[in-house]
């Protein structure tokens, strides 16, 4: 396997945006990893187009490590999850310096989560998830992002630990679920972000490399962190495949939601009220590889569903008013770990490798690409925001193009945080962007 396909990536896709509020209308947020619609699309008719260390940076924060978490944003608040900073009694590998250590090894022992103060950066607290930070290839244990409703913030960790936050840092509740289940079996370490919905934060765990404990979907209450259901997604995938590094999105349709997960060679909906899986598709591993885990989560648009693989196929599904949705197209360049945005009308691809392809959403037929962009690795996903794409390269340098039916770059804009793993967060105009030694908030104002 590849390095730059050790991390995890996923992308949300909602039609239900009241189900993530935030706590008033003076703010845009962007309260999870994927955004206020849960789809990498931001509202903001102003985003930034142009920065540097010297231009447009309206506050910069040293980080204590590394992680391809991404910052979210709620109300006045800042949340991250991150590894502590590493100490001297981290044990450090001889002739290493703590730095090196450092990036190395994926930060210190714990994982925490970080509140910070969204108009000028100060650290409000920090607040332990749990202990065991390792590091997986090029992620770490603090890899699932966090997610926030106007009262709590729900935050989790790679060795299975997920709890309640209130935004004074008072952690509510705290559920181990490697400890109740079992370890997590994934090759690459665990890297899902868990989905709000309706008063429930979803985890799934979808994993077979290593352990031969069945996969699961768990549902547990906002407000006590209770089991509200549990079901096993069983599989028949072998070797590698049963792994996903993806994260649970939700189809409407028929006035009804659907909790839709893929990986393992599937994409499944599920009743979100019980967990019960009502429908399933294949085709993400049609010759039946040994090493087809998927980081790539699905996204929804329309009557539309797309589940990228491990490149080929990406999968465009047309959904009816009921039933298993239904192949429409399948196309052979997609990516490995970032997923696709959409503005409603066309796909927007970015591979691995820098190269950027738009899709019509219907037929799958391409309108544009493969086109060349910054060249890197690109682990990051991309987001719209003002009708233009963006996305930032593990060197810390972000393209901008414009959405639409012709590729034309923006700009480009280079950090000197020198690594990042993270998709960017944009809200109200300001974008957040962690690097490997900094958050930064980027503002055109």
């Amino acid at each position: 396997m590849k390095r730059r396909s050790l991390v995890f990536s996923g992308l949300l896709a909602l039609s239900s945006v009241g189900l993530f509020a935030g706590p008033g209308p003076s703010f845009e947020d962007w309260p999870q990893w994927r955004g206020p619609n849960l789809n990498g699309v931001s509202d903001s008719a102003r985003a930034p187009i142009t920065w540097s260390e010297e231009k447009n940076i309206k506050w910069k924060v040293k980080l204590p490590a590394w992680s391809g978490s991404t910052p979210i944003v709620q109300g006045d608040r800042v949340f991250m999850t991150s590894p502590s900073k590493p100490t001297e009694s981290d044990t450090a590998p001889v002739g290493r310096s703590l730095r090196q250590q450092a990036v190395r090894e994926g930060g210190g022992s714990k994982v925490e989560l970080f509140c910070f103060a969204r108009e000028t950066g100060k650290l409000l607290w920090t607040s332990p998830i749990s202990t065991g930070n390792r590091l997986f290839g090029k992620h770490n244990m603090a890899s699932p992002s966090a997610v926030a409703d106007a009262d709590h913030v729900y935050a989790m960790s790679g060795t299975g630990v997920v709890g309640a936050y209130g935004f004074s840092g008072k952690n509510v509740w705290s559920r181990d679920l490697v400890e109740e289940n079992g370890e997590f079996g994934l090759y690459w370490g665990y890297g899902s972000s868990p989905l709000l919905y309706d008063g429930k934060v979803v985890v799934q765990v979808l994993h077979g490399a290593t352990t031969k404990k069945p996969s699961y979907l768990i549902a547990l209450d906002t407000r006590t962190g209770k089991t509200v259901w549990k079901v096993e997604r069983t599989t028949d995938a072998i070797a590698e495949c049963p792994d996903a590094y993806t994260t649970p999105t939700v189809l409407q349709r028929g006035g009804k939601d659907e909790i839709v997960i893929s990986g393992a060679d599937y994409v499944t909906g599920h009743n979100p009220a019980t967990g019960e899986e009502i429908w399933r598709v294949g085709g993400l591993n049609p010759q039946k590889a040994r090493n087809y885990r998927i980081c790539g989560s699905p996204v929804v648009v329309g009557d539309m569903l797309f589940a990228p693989s491990r490149r080929k196929p990406l999968l465009g599904l047309r959904c009816g008013s009921e039933g298993a949705p239904e192949i429409s197209w399948a196309y052979g360049k997609g990516p490995d770990v970032p997923t696709p945005v959409s503005d409603g009308k066309y796909l927007y691809v970015v591979d691995d490798r820098g190269v950027a392809t738009a899709l019509d959403c219907a037929s799958g037929d391409v309108v544009w690409g493969p086109e060349r962009i910054a060249r890197g690795t690109y682990s990051s996903s991309p987001v719209l925001a003002s009708g233009r794409i963006y996305v930032t390269n593990e060197d810390c340098v972000t393209t901008i193009f414009k959405a639409g039916s012709e590729f034309e770059i923006v700009a480009e804009n280079e950090l000197s945080g020198g690594y990042t793993i993270s998709s960017l967060a944009i809200a109200d105009g300001e974008i957040f962007l962690r690097s490997a030694d900094a958050l930064y908030c980027i503002s055109g104002s």
